[in-house]
């Protein structure tokens, strides 16, 4: 197995250039670190990284803990995440709290045990309620959730608008009776609660909304159960994430009811199938990807600048319009 100083051998320059070259340090011109990374790589070397991280009291892992990894929003961040880490030759610890406040005390603890040099994360409500920054011994960029009140790094969603535009587009459509199914957990499900409200309070319509844990089958239970008793029928069902709209969409299906002739649809995140079910549902598409790589830029720059000032990216979702929240048809009565 080949050695620090065969490669410097190799490469025709000193141990300590190799180890700057190796650390991304600066000090070594271009062609010296190109002729040392030539050489790592014709001698297949690789570094004692757990020796590294010994002698430095530094790490190359990053933390990101994830609300729910089945929710796509999420896997999309990650992978943006894991993209940049890559791309800056870090490694990702990668933890799924599952919405629960308890998981995601032992996996912070975790990242604490592990020295990471830093974590993304999507906290529960009751974290982000009682959210200190100082009680971290690494920087924290929170992803997807926050709120006005937190002092962190963060990258986020304008939920109030974004809901708020997609509400009014129903009432421009005609809809009066407007139902909202979102997350309970999570500020970014009151958030767009608040926007919902909004919009109908300008229209001076009154919410029929339901607070639910963000899960395809809690949602699609909900929805049921609504669906069946509730009559007359809204004129348009909306969801405030992704898992939540496929469990409506379930919900729908279990009852019999066709959208949007029985009942029109909405909700956020443009994942593949709500472009390819027939009618196409209208979305609130997430810029997820940007989410995730903004959240790993701000979280390097606060490692290499630990006292810079709080940064917070709020990024505006995109209104796609499809056939699913089609403009409500009169009654035949009202036709003739």
């Amino acid at each position: 197995m080949a050695r620090i100083q065969d490669v410097a051998k190799h490469a025709g320059v000193s141990v300590a250039s190799v180890s700057r070259v190796l650390a991304g340090l600066p000090g070594v011109s271009e062609p010296t670190r190109a002729r040392v990374m030539a050489s790592v790589e014709a001698l297949g070397y690789r570094p004692d990284l757990a020796a590294r991280r010994l002698r430095s009291r530094r790490t190359d892992t990053l933390g990101l803990i994830v609300s729910d990894i089945r929710n796509p929003f999420f896997m999309e961040v990650s992978r943006a995440v894991e993209d940049m880490a890559y791309a800056n030759r870090l490694r990702v610890m990668l933890c799924n709290a599952d919405e629960d406040p308890e998981k995601e005390s032992f996996y912070l603890q975790m990242m604490r045990d592990e020295n990471v040099a830093g974590v993304i994360l999507s906290p529960t409500l009751a974290r982000l309620n009682n959210y200190r920054p100082t009680e971290y011994p690494f920087p924290v960029v929170l992803v997807d959730r926050c709120n006005s009140m937190v002092e962190a790094d963060a990258v986020v969603l304008d939920n109030m608008d974004a809901s708020l535009r997609l509400t009014r587009h129903l009432v421009d459509n005609g809809h009066r009776k407007i139902a909202f199914f979102y997350g309970a957990s999570s500020a970014t499900g009151q958030q767009r609660y608040d926007g919902y409200l909004s919009a109908l309070a300008g229209a001076g319509l009154s919410p029929i909304a339901q607070a639910l844990k963000p899960t395809v089958e809690e949602a699609r239970i909900a929805a049921r159960n609504f669906l069946e008793r509730q009559r007359p029928l809204p004129d348009v069902i909306v969801a405030s994430s992704g898992l939540i709209l496929l469990g409506l969409v379930e919900a729908l299906r279990d009852t019999g009811l066709k959208y949007p002739d029985d009942i029109a649809l909405a909700g956020f995140d443009d994942m593949p199938w709500t472009r390819l079910l027939t009618p196409a549902i209208t979305v609130i598409a997430q810029p997820t990807y940007e989410m995730g790589r903004s959240a790993i830029e701000l979280l390097l720059a606060r490692i290499a600048q630990p006292e810079q000032v709080v940064r917070r990216i709020m990024l505006r979702g995109e209104l796609i319009v499809r056939e699913s929240s089609q403009a409500r048809r009169a009654p035949p009565s009202a036709q003739q």
